[in-house]
Parts: structure tokens; C-alpha cells; sequence
């Protein structure tokens, strides 16, 4: 008797544990990856991931979390309808020097395993951010009377900032 209901048991888990959905199953991410690509050290950087609820049910973002609090993700607690999407933020405070590439986890209600999407980039220091480059520009002279003379040089100084479009 023992053993049938012991079996019985293990069926009805096996049985449960096929039927679990995935995350993949339910929604779909914008991007399973981010790359800020060089960011100003001390200066918080942020980008928005889309969810896309993919099932014909409501599906509810019960947690989303990441492994330091050097990255932050903000997420709606309402559910996302079927067909619906709502957007996962993740911010990254850029405070530590050097390249990173940093898991944040989706915990979806029901469902057992985490969504993880990734970001990516390379803090650098403020003073290499922002390097000024010093540049001669040819011009012609502003009189119209005069179109056969040289040229002039005039230099400039010129600010370049790296930039990446945050989505």
C-alpha cells in the first residue's frame, strides 16, 4: 500500500514539474542584453527594457532583483495584461572604475525559474571623458571684394564627448 501511494506521489510531481511554464514562455524581453559602452565615473546611467506578455493570461513581475546595489531595477506591480507590456528600468550608479557586466533577474509569479537580461559598459574616469582636442580650421576672409587671397588659419579648441544613445 505504501508503495503505490509512493508512486502515485512521484507520478503526480513528475507530471506537475513537465506542465511548469518558463518566463520565455509567458513573456518576451526587448533585448536580453544592454551595453552602455563608456560611461563618466559618478555619473548614474539608465536604460528601459520592454516586457511583453506573450501568453493569453495576466502576468504579474513578482520581484526583480540584481546582484549589488550598484544596479537598481524598477518595475510595475500591476499586471501585465495578455498582448500588453510594461517596462523594466534598470539603473547602474557608474561609482566603481572599469568594465562590468552586471545580471538582473525577472522573478515571474507562478513561474519558478528567473528572466535574466544582462547590462554591460565601461565606467572611465571624468578626467578622460571629456578630452579636449585642438583643431585648425581653414577659412576664407569675410570680404566679398577680395575672393583671390589665402586663407586664414584660425584655431579652435573643441570639446569631444563620448556618447551612447540610452533606448
Amino acid at each position: 500500500m505504501k508503495k503505490i501511494l509512493f508512486l502515485a506521489a512521484a507520478f503526480v510531481a513528475g507530471i506537475s514539474a513537465m506542465a511548469q511554464q518558463k518566463a520565455d514562455e509567458v513573456i518576451k524581453v526587448s533585448a536580453d542584453k544592454y551595453d552602455f559602452g563608456k560611461i563618466k565615473q559618478g555619473v548614474p546611467v539608465s536604460t528601459f527594457f520592454t516586457i511583453t506578455n506573450t501568453s493569453d493570461k495576466p502576468v504579474i513581475i513578482e520581484n526583480a532583483w540584481a546582484g549589488c546595489g550598484c544596479t537598481t531595477p524598477e518595475y510595475s506591480k500591476e499586471p501585465i495584461a495578455a498582448g500588453g507590456t510594461s517596462q523594466l528600468k534598470v539603473g547602474y550608479n557608474a561609482a566603481a572604475m572599469g568594465r562590468f557586466d552586471k545580471d538582473v533577474n525577472i522573478k515571474l509569479a507562478g513561474i519558478t525559474d528567473a528572466k535574466i537580461v544582462k547590462i554591460t559598459g565601461e565606467v572611465v574616469e571624468a578626467a578622460s571623458f571629456n578630452t579636449t582636442a585642438k583643431t585648425e580650421v581653414k577659412v576664407k576672409p569675410a570680404t566679398a571684394s577680395d575672393n583671390k587671397t589665402g586663407l586664414k588659419t584660425v584655431s579652435t579648441k573643441t570639446k569631444v564627448k563620448s556618447t551612447k544613445k540610452i533606448s
